[in-house]
């Protein structure tokens, strides 16, 4: 940052050591007031907490830091507790002022002061900084030599990394149980396996910066898990900054380079001004890339860099900037089949690959079914205002289709999501009745029906046409789809045909690379300009 953070100080009053009265007071060591007094540690605001029986000794320490530090402010905050011995109400009263206060780590650097008050308060104020309820360090301070008593003494300043306490476990496992709950959208699954996984990214999302790579198939739930590891981390104050959503197979061309990295005033025609660009934008924050798959190698190496270094250069600048933003990536391709493919970089695959979790489809997770129904029914009304039910005989018939092996809910989530939407829209007054869940169930089974079309048979459809694709031996069809593809992504006819003969071009004395391939095309009549009838290329290419 530009600006310097102010220090800011959270300490305990403490009523035997910090006391005082009269010209007296200024010959004992008073850790609150001493830490005031150090000439290389100016403390810009100290939040002193105090019980109100002690408001009078508050009031003292106040006026004698303003004399010895006028620079610091002083704030007062009231933290009643009844036993100061009692471990568990001690320790309450101090969680519940951390989870109150507004911290701002951008722009404030925090200390904890552990020296005042008594042994079991010092102890709870060391478990909430080591737990980042107080996003702070410690600073520990320590009375002078006797023989000079009437000096300020020291201070240590204390980075944390230390295992948890056993007697406040039980806290800690209900406010994780919490976060749990938060990244399911507070939906009771069932299924034993998903429940594992998400109390594992719950973990890793709280303990970890590192870039996240969640894999599956498309509405799985990856966008909204996404937004939910953000959504925790920002409770848990980890993340200051924004959430960036994109979905990569929306960028295409050189629109894909100026949307994630920015561009300056005049970098290509229609610059007419500065873009900050995604990466900038999520600083501080959480960027979701969905679909990384789709992302081109040249971004790819630039998205590298930036995971690296925090730095990249906008497009038509020569000067870097910054970003420092936590990586999370959605894909419902392997990457390694990519990488083999020649379309995903293996080092930025290494690089986002440390915790990858796979969601798995609604099909194999056919217990969730009735939590999720129930959590679609409710966010229907929230957005609509309408409440729905099911009566219970069409309850009980949907939940049988559900869970039936015929079910595949290719769409995942998204297919629930659209019957209940289609179901709850037909219901008169409100009620789902049986005749209506039949309709529903035989929409869904006759788009089931129709077979998924791959990628490359998007591709063999799109120069041959269904008929002709129809009409292609398996053999042909295998070996066709892979030059088509290579022809796709290649700029030049020769560029293509060097790729596909490089093994026997090296026994020719005169390879002719694009003439064999433009052969090899016209057997199935097909031209090489039809493979990429525009700079897009076919849809879902690039």
């Amino acid at each position: 940052m530009d600006t310097k953070k102010k220090r800011v100080v959270i300490g305990l009053l403490g009523p035997v050591l910090d006391k005082g009265v009269g010209p007296e007071r200024w010959e004992h060591w008073r850790p609150t007031v001493s830490l005031c007094q150090h000439e290389n540690l100016l403390v810009d605001r100290f939040e002193l907490l105090y019980q109100k029986k002690f408001t009078s000794l508050a009031e003292q320490l106040r006026e004698d830091i303003r004399i010895v530090s006028p620079e610091t402010e002083m704030n007062g905050s009231v933290v009643e507790i009844g036993d100061p011995w009692d471990f568990e109400e001690v320790f309450a009263a101090l969680h519940d002022f951390a989870r109150a206060y507004p911290f701002r780590p951008d722009d404030e650097e925090y200390f904890v002061h552990i020296t005042t008050g008594t042994h079991v308060a010092q102890i709870c104020m060391f478990l909430l900084t080591e737990s980042r309820h107080f996003p702070a360090r410690l600073i520990q301070t320590s009375p002078p030599l006797r023989s000079r008593a009437v000096e300020v003494g020291d201070y240590q300043i204390i980075d944390l990394d230390l295992s948890k306490y056993d007697r406040i476990a039980t806290r800690f496992r209900r406010e994780r149980t919490e976060g749990v709950s938060f990244l399911k959208s507070g939906i009771e699954t069932k299924d034993a396996a998903f429940n594992r996984l998400i109390e594992r990214i719950e973990r890793v999302a709280i303990a970890s910066k590192a870039p996240i790579l969640l894999t599956g198939p498309t509405g799985a739930g990856k966008s909204l898990l996404a937004r939910r590891i953000y959504g925790l981390k920002k409770a848990r104050r980890q993340v200051e900054g924004a959430f960036v959503e994109v979905n990569c197979a929306t960028l295409r061309g050189d629109a894909a380079m100026s949307a994630l990295f920015g561009h300056v005033k005049g970098a290509f025609t229609g610059a007419m001004t500065d873009r900050a660009g995604l990466l900038r934008t999520a600083h501080g924050g959480v960027l979701f890339l969905d679909e990384i798959s789709e992302v081109g190698l040249d971004e790819q190496a630039m998205l590298l860099r930036c995971l690296e270094e925090k730095v990249f250069l906008p497009v038509g600048s020569d000067r870097e900037v910054q970003s420092d933003f936590q990586l999370i990536a959605g894909t419902n391709r392997d990457l390694l089949d990519e990488v083999r493919r020649g379309r995903f970089r293996e080092d930025l695959l290494a690089r986002i690959n440390l915790w990858t979790f796979r969601l798995p489809g609604l099909r194999e997770r056919r217990e969730d079914v009735e939590p999720n129904l129930r959590y679609e029914l409710e966010e229907y009304e929230r957005r609509t205002g309408h409440r729905i039910s099911f009566n219970r005989e069409a309850l009980e018939r949907f939940l049988r289709f559900a869970a039936a092996p015929d079910a595949l809910w290719r769409g995942n989530f998204r297919d629930l999501n659209g019957a209940v939407v289609r179901m709850a829209t037909l219901a008169p007054s409100g009620r789902i009745s049986a005749d209506i869940v039949g309709e529903e169930i035989e929409r869904l089974r006759s788009a089931w029906r129709a077979p998924d079309r791959s990628e490359e048979d998007a591709l063999l459809a799109h120069c041959l046409g269904d008929e002709g694709l129809a009409g292609l031996d398996r053999f042909d069809r295998v070996q066709l789809a892979d030059v088509l593809r290579v022809c796709a992504e290649a700029k030049s006819l020769s560029g293509a045909g060097r790729i596909l003969f490089s093994a026997s071009r090296a026994r020719k004395k005169a390879a002719n690379d694009a003439d064999r391939l433009r052969k090899y095309l016209a057997r199935f009549g097909i031209d090489w300009r039809a493979i990429r009838p525009s700079p897009g290329g076919i849809p879902g290419d690039r």
